[in-house]
């Protein structure tokens, strides 16, 4: 009896041993695999990156923005569907924010932004690569990061049933917000996001501005030290959309990081202290605003006033004499007695020198020459992502389904609209300025202690 019982004990523990080999390979395997299929959907190369691109992605990976607020590194998402097999999401981000910048995300529809924010907020997992928020790991310490972090998703995340007071109170609670100062957080919050008229009533009943206004009250609560928002003013009308505006800048004037997304560019200019231009998941360009138009800005634009009774004729000598002088110039408008040119590659000397003397022969009341907006540079590369698309869909045409890596693209850039039909718009137009007043940190911040934090901001995948 005994040498039976060593005997079964003995060949329990090879077959355990050998289970254990079997799934150590099985393992490696699986691995082997998914390195495979990485760098079989994620074709891009580093070689061909703009080079502030490259610089930034040298900075983060050398270890010289470990002190970033805000650090990705080489982070990549592919997502695997029925239709389209494996498809490339995000690619490859590095990126450092440091403490009290506004970095703006921006890309046309399908670029990858909103994927970035879920990965960065623990609502998706990344297929490779990490990112460090306050230098807690998304990949490792996710409850920390989540407490680390604000988030203002781009669809809002609330109860139709529950008020903007209820609202406040219930993400209060699950931020740990100790009970003795709840009612200061709540009251902290309504204020400063103008939200005391419409504190009882349902947020079903509200417009989208002030929907838009209650997201961003969540997002604040706790005091994070990186707050991300997901066009946070879609739907709001220009006047709660500039009361927004400066509230973050008193946030960002209080040492806290912001990462916005956008369609609007003038919402960029205004907010952005650096951006980043998104396509098909992958960083194009990286830098201020200033020194993104003077490298991709693609010349200059050139507006002339003319002088009357014989218009038609005004204009005819104005363009005779701006092609022969410019021969690269094209027309971009021609309305009544306003014409304006897109110049390229010419000197601001050279056009004002030739303006000058010919004005009187050209009947001008007046001209103005004004470097492109940013407006032009989102839709050059907006133009260079639907070439590519295109250039893959004519090279995987003969392909099955299932190879193809194929997304929709959305030339036109939205700008937020406010419905015209939802009356409780009208009642948006306060006078009240926003300020940070140096007794808000010490009501928002919580010390340390609370509970942890899952995050309950889930929004539809776009």
């Amino acid at each position: 009896m005994r040498w039976d019982l060593i005997t079964k004990k003995l060949l329990l523990m090879f077959i355990m041993g050998l289970v254990f080999f079997i799934l150590t390979l099985v393992c490696e395997y699986m691995s082997r695999i998914r390195a495979r299929r990485h760098t079989k959907y994620a074709p891009n190369s580093v070689d061909e990156e703009d080079v502030d691109v490259a610089a930034e992605r040298k900075r983060v990976l050398r270890g010289t923005g470990r002190n970033d607020l805000l650090r990705l590194e080489n982070l990549t998402k592919v997502y695997k569907t029925r239709k389209l097999g494996h498809h490339l999401a995000v690619d490859k981000l590095c990126i450092g924010v440091p403490q009290g910048e506004c970095f703006g995300l921006l890309g046309v529809n399908g670029a990858g932004k909103t994927t970035t924010f879920k990965m960065l907020t623990g609502d998706i997992g990344p297929t490779s690569g990490d990112a460090y928020l306050n230098r807690y790991s998304i990949t490792k310490d996710m409850l920390k990061v989540q407490q680390s972090i604000g988030y203002c998703p781009q669809f809002d995340s609330l109860f139709d049933e529950l008020t903007a007071r209820e609202h406040i109170q219930l993400y209060s609670r699950l931020r740990g917000v100790p009970p003795s100062q709840e009612n200061q957080i709540v009251e902290w919050a309504l204020k400063k996001l103008n939200l005391t008229p419409y504190q009882n009533r349902p947020a079903g009943t509200y417009s989208g501005g002030n929907k838009r206004k209650l997201s961003t009250a969540i997002a604040l609560i706790g005091h994070p030290p990186l707050i991300f928002m997901d066009e946070p003013t879609t739907g709001m009308d220009p006047h709660s959309r500039r009361f927004l505006w400066d509230l973050i800048h008193g946030l960002i004037k209080d040492g806290r990081s912001i990462i916005l997304t956008s369609h609007s560019m003038e919402e960029c200019e205004a907010l952005c202290t650096r951006l980043a231009i998104m396509v098909n998941g992958t960083f194009k360009c990286l830098g201020s605003i200033q020194h993104l138009k003077n490298k991709f800005g693609d010349g200059y634009t050139l507006t002339l006033r003319l002088k009357g009774p014989d218009l038609e004729r005004s204009q005819r000598v104005a363009r005779r004499f701006i092609m022969q002088n410019f021969p690269e110039a094209g027309i971009k408008e021609c309305h009544h007695n306003l014409l304006q040119f897109e110049l390229k590659d010419l000197s601001l000397s050279y056009v004002f020198s030739k303006l000058e003397e010919a004005q009187k022969d050209l009947n001008i009341e007046d001209y103005s020459v004004c470097q492109n907006t940013l407006d032009n540079v989102f839709i050059n590369f907006v133009k260079q992502q639907t070439e590519l698309v295109q250039e893959r869909h004519d090279s995987t045409s003969s392909l099955p389904t299932s190879c193809l890596r194929l997304r929709p693209v959305v030339l036109a850039t939205r700008r937020s609209t406010a419905d015209p039909g939802d009356e409780e718009l009208l009642a948006d137009a306060f006078s009240s300025d926003v300020t940070i007043e140096a007794d808000d940190e010490p009501l928002l911040n919580l010390g340390g202690t609370g509970t942890r934090l899952t995050l309950l901001n889930m929004e539809p995948v776009t």
